[in-house]
């Protein structure tokens, strides 16, 4: 099958058109009449991971963040974005990105329904026609009222998390969750507005937390990592089902930090 093919597969999940304008999505490196056998997929586009694309033989790598996502003036050995780049490219391998498009259809619906969140809306709308609203996290109700300690535990269960970071009392109790998976800073005022009783996101720093405790909202940060990596294996499960006859690899879980 193609490269093409594929993108056109990929897109009927993830439409490019759903991306932020800042954002870098689509096909990034190669050619779209390359033929497409083997495909690798991960969460980010690392020196490790482009060693395990090369040795499972595979012609496309396909990843959540895009690589390339600053203008580049120059494509060198050298520099460890351009020597991922040249290695693409000596390897003959096509390399797409689904960042933000696939935020917004699959990655916050994916992580709701690992919590099993019901009556579920749209957290942040950055699109909207007379048809629907799409956008950024979702909001819902948890599958029973539980302390905000309890919820803290089922976050870790459900998703499979080592540790989260907690803003709140662990004795409050919370009823309707907002989700946003990756960072979600941004999300803090539309939660509020929403009613949400916890936040459930990465990347929250010490006066973001303080600050939306403060103002009723709780947060419950599961890492950038914690909840984004299910793009690794909801992506290879879609990719299974929708092209037969292509090999699947999914890059092995890893956290890129740890805590002492």
């Amino acid at each position: 099958m193609k490269c093409q093919e594929i993108i056109e597969c990929l897109e009927e999940v993830s439409p490019r058109s759903f991306a932020e304008p800042w954002d870098n999505v689509g096909l990034l490196c190669g050619r779209g009449e390359k033929e497409v056998r083997t495909i690798y997929i991960a969460l980010d586009a690392t020196s490790e991971v482009i060693d395990g694309a090369i040795a499972a033989g595979a012609d496309m790598l396909l990843t959540h963040h895009p690589m390339i996502f600053k203008p580049i003036k120059s494509i060198q050995g050298n520099d460890f974005i351009g020597d991922r780049i040249l290695r693409l490219v000596e390897h003959q391998i096509c390399y797409y990105a689904m960042h933000t498009n696939f935020d917004v259809m699959g990655m916050a619906d994916a992580v709701a329904d690992e919590l099993s969140l019901q009556d579920r809306k749209v957290l942040s709308v950055t699109y909207e026609d007379d048809i629907s609203k799409e956008g950024i996290g979702r909001i819902g109700v948890l599958p029973h009222a539980m302390n905000l300690a309890e919820c803290a535990q089922y976050i870790k269960s459900s998703c499979r998390i080592e540790h989260v970071k907690v803003f709140g009392n662990p004795t409050d109790t919370v009823i309707m969750a907002a989700v946003c998976p990756g960072s979600g800073k941004s999300c803090i005022e539309d939660a509020i507005a929403m009613g949400a009783d916890v936040l459930i996101t990465g990347d929250i720093d010490h006066h973001e937390g303080i600050d939306a405790v403060e103002r009723g909202l709780s947060i419950i940060d599961a890492g950038h990592y914690g909840l984004e990596k299910i793009f690794v294996p909801y992506m290879e499960e879609y990719c299974k089902r929708k092209l037969p006859g292509i090999q699947v690899y999914a890059a092995p879980e890893q956290n890129p930090f740890w805590i002492l």
